[in-house]
């Protein structure tokens, strides 16, 4: 956890953002707790899905979607079976792994990022090679990767983006997650985890640059599919809240709530990435972006602060018109054409959407 108080920072860590229900939940749970878990497994669930406590403590929903879905990666976490959290770019998988870690181990912070770049000495261990030159391979010498630190602890080690690693450094997990021991052949020796020790594993299978998982290292995960919000409400719920927090914690000026323009951009979005209008009358094209939840979320985060530090202090349409643009049209040649269409075809006949539509127009894509 940071030294620094969560007041400075500009994200905190879950575990410190929501450190006062963590505490309430453990006081006032009195369920069987796995070996190294901060809260029972009921409690972890409460926490991400929201409630209010005996004492009277009201949890925030963290995950607005099927409960179910986080009952089964939590009791999975409880077994000896990885959790692999599967979909979309946009649908809160890595938001639900940083809580879960944070509910179950109190420190969300062991953390590995995966890209093409991500080497095997990433996932096991380094070496200090000052020392390693000067002493030979030592304890001291070594390195800790996040794997190594969870283990030890027995703690909730998170790996973001499995599968934009190469297939080979996905590998390295095999021997970690099937025999709960990590070689460390340097030392003639090995780690073993301690209770408590467990992987969340993120990916999707639509972004470029995604590897395949080897069918070793896929059956040491539980797959958990992350949705997209299911109905238009609830999508816009999620997106209201998000909105909200990230106002308090970027420190916006406050803007009165936009229900008709949150409402608007997550119409647009769910749309478009549909290929049909919502009565179902107009097929569309379907724009090369995933137009997720999480990329609503910050078009109306930016029209908030257009609103607040240029506006009226009110969002309005030409405060989002910018940012939904920006949002549909990633390739120039393909999505211009898209946008255009269902400008002139869907925007521009709907009542109440000709402030919007003009401000669309006014940015001649």
């Amino acid at each position: 956890m940071s030294d620094t108080p969560a007041t400075a920072v500009l994200r905190p860590h879950a575990e410190d953002e929501y450190a006062h229900e963590l505490t309430a939940l453990a006081a006032t749970d009195d369920r069987p707790r796995p070996p190294g878990w901060k809260l029972s497994p009921r409690a972890v669930v409460t926490y991400l899905m929201g409630g209010q406590l005996a004492d009277g403590t009201v949890i925030v929903p963290k995950y607005v979607g099927a409960r179910r879905l986080i009952e089964i990666a939590t009791a999975t976490l409880a077994t000896d079976r990885a959790v692999l959290l599967l979909g979309v770019p946009g649908t809160a998988k890595t938001w639900v792994g940083e809580h879960l870690a944070a509910a179950i181990s109190g420190d969300s912070t062991l953390l590995i990022q995966g890209t093409a770049g991500t080497t095997e000495e990433t996932l096991r261990y380094g070496w200090n090679y000052a020392r390693l030159l000067a002493e030979g391979p030592s304890p001291a010498a070594l390195v800790p990767s996040p794997i190594h630190r969870g283990m030890s602890r027995g703690a909730i080690v998170r790996v973001e983006e499995l599968t934009r690693m190469p297939p080979e450094v996905q590998d390295a997990l095999v021997t970690v997650l099937s025999e709960k021991v990590l070689p460390i052949p340097e030392l003639d020796t090995e780690l073993s985890a301690v209770q408590g020790f467990n992987v969340i594993a993120t990916a999707n299978d639509r972004d470029r640059g995604v590897n395949d998982m080897s069918s070793a290292l896929r059956r040491r995960f539980n797959t958990v599919v992350l949705p997209l919000p299911a109905t238009v409400e609830e999508e816009i719920a999620i997106v209201s809240q998000r909105v909200a927090e990230l106002g308090r914690a970027l420190a916006l000026p406050e803007v009165p709530a936009a229900a008709d323009e949150i409402r608007r951009v997550v119409t647009i979005f769910r749309e478009l990435r549909s290929g049909v209008t919502a009565d179902e009358r107009t097929t569309l094209k379907v724009p090369s972006g995933t137009l997720s939840t999480a990329e609503a979320i910050s078009v109306i985060t930016n029209g908030t602060a257009l609103a607040a530090h240029f506006g009226d202090g009110t969002l309005g349409p030409t405060d989002i018109a910018a940012g939904i643009v920006g949002a549909v049209v990633s390739d120039p040649i393909h999505d211009a054409v898209a946008w255009r269409e269902y400008l002139e075809g869907v925007v521009r006949d709907r009542a109440d959407w000709g402030a919007f539509y003009e401000a669309c127009r006014d940015l001649d894509v």
